[in-house]
């Protein structure tokens, strides 16, 4: 399937998950107080519980989040019998979290131990069930040849290219579709012969496929980098000495091991438990910066009537993405929306333009800063509006620096950058900021999208916070 529809398929398990919770937690406090005939003492019901259940279910999920259970490889066949056993796990580990919880609470939630291990049992029943029907649902929707597939391009000379393509071919619940085959072998199905190219440049063209799946080592490099640039997965075949080197993630494609080379970890379900935390966060942020956001546009209004407090400027995010980012005016309405070499231009000082690049984009006393805009950047206030953009989507509270697209026009690590969401704040951020030259805050960035974690993402929040207090290195 393509990335939407997938995404559809991985929120419809996040929601069938939390539904089972719930369902779990009511369903066991019903046996107990109404199937089971021995008597009980406690008198609060199951409702008065139910928001510490609420509550926790966050947590919960990224439990089973973390068990590798949102992976699109869990649709596999083959992995039928690993999920069953992670999803007993979660259930255990999830009714573990909420004994402890209430242990430090006055509250019981589960006011006898029988309540907790039908919950645990009922909620590893619903959670496999539920999957269950999403996997037949799944299935249908791909068997009917519905558009929204992955077309697969198959590259390399290899015998194994047959015996994918075969399996593709027998397989549609799998979500792939042949678009393009480049292959000089001759056994090629004829069925699939209308799919071969003679070259993968070609292919490319014609096929646009979604994912592309390498059965040799010939011209490695350059179809890695293709599929890079297009930002799509891409496989490879492994060699014995590949498979002990546990470089990628291992899938089974039928009985053909393959392995997806993953520009970073940020995938499947991490970009769901990613969103919501996003969506949490920036939320009540948002919130506490109206006060300073109105209190600065009654300043600038005062001092400054005739022109706009607010600016939005184009950036580039996930996938080449363009979007308009939200600020408070820092700069001198004659330069606002000017390149730093016309604005130096501009006001007569052509000269600063090779000091401002050098410097790592930046000037100690930039002419074209107001004295409350050089305040506003000290202090990073001059970016609360971008909470706005993180709720809408448009980029996630940590990831690498919203670029203009001019500043990342041909630079080799380009696509790399753009396979996660730009951020309010990231790693190079927190790392020096303008006292690190601009190469390397990019090289920091990509760092950071190839060891992407949520831990990672809640210490560089809080460094930020430390950053920002202190005013190091604001630009």
């Amino acid at each position: 399937m393509k990335k939407k529809s997938d995404f559809v398929f991985h929120l419809l398990l996040f929601f069938s998950d939390t539904l089972a919770i719930i369902l779990s937690y009511l369903f066991a406090f019903y046996i107990r107080t109404h199937l089971d005939s021995r008597p009980f003492s406690f008198t609060n019901r199951s409702i008065d519980s139910l928001s510490t259940i609420l509550w926790l279910i966050p947590i919960w999920i990224i439990i089973i989040s973390a068990l590798g259970l949102y992976k699109k490889s869990i649709f596999s066949p083959d992995k039928r019998f690993r999920e069953t056993a992670r999803l007993a796990l979660a259930s255990g580990l999830g009714t573990m979290l909420i004994i402890t919880v209430s242990f430090f609470k006055s509250e019981n939630v589960f006011p006898v131990r029988l309540v907790a291990l039908y919950s645990t049992i009922l909620c590893f029943v619903f959670l496999v069930f539920f999957r269950f029907i999403i996997r037949a649902v799944r299935k249908l929707y791909l068997s009917k040849g519905h558009k929204n597939v992955t077309r697969v391009l198959i590259v390399g000379n290899h015998h194994v290219t047959k015996s994918l393509a075969g399996f593709i071919a027998r397989s549609p619940e799998t979500g792939y579709r042949i678009a393009g085959i480049v292959s000089g072998l001759r056994f090629i199905p004829k069925k699939q012969r209308e799919h071969q190219y003679s070259s993968v440049k070609e292919a490319l063209k014609k096929c646009r496929p979604d994912v592309i799946f390498q059965t040799d080592e010939h011209q490695t490099e350059y179809v890695y980098q293709q599929a890079l640039n297009r930002h799509i997965p891409y496989y490879f075949v492994p060699s014995e000495a590949a498979l002990s080197s546990q470089l990628g993630e291992l899938e089974l494609i039928g009985d053909i091991p393959v392995i997806l080379v993953k520009v970073t970890p940020l995938s499947g379900g991490g970009r769901i438990v990613k969103r919501i935390f996003d969506i949490l966060l920036s939320t009540v942020f948002f919130i506490l910066s109206l006060i300073p956001i109105s209190i600065i546009w009654i300043i600038m209004k005062i001092s400054d009537p005739r022109h706009k407090v607010f600016f939005s400027q184009t950036r580039l995010s996930l996938n080449g993405k363009k979007f308009s980012i939200h600020k408070i005016r820092t700069m001198k309405p004659e330069y606002s929306g000017m390149t730093a070499e016309e604005a130096f231009k501009k006001m007569g000082k052509p000269e600063l333009t090779k000091k401002y690049v050098e410097n790592g984009l930046f000037l100690e006393k930039d002419p074209r800063i107001t004295k409350l805009g050089a305040f506003l950047r000290k202090t990073s206030l001059d970016e609360l509006p971008q909470f706005w953009n993180v709720i809408r989507g448009d980029i996630s509270l940590v990831g690498p620096r919203a670029l203009p697209p001019n500043e990342l026009k041909n630079r080799s690590y380009r696509a790399k950058l753009l396979s996660v969401k730009s951020g309010l704040t990231g790693l190079a951020q927190v790392s020096g900021r303008r006292d690190i030259s601009f190469e390397d805050r990019r090289a920091i960035d990509v760092y950071y999208v190839q060891n992407w974690s949520l831990i990672l993402d809640i210490k560089i929040l809080l460094r930020t916070v430390i950053t920002v207090i202190k005013g190091e290195g604001a630009n």
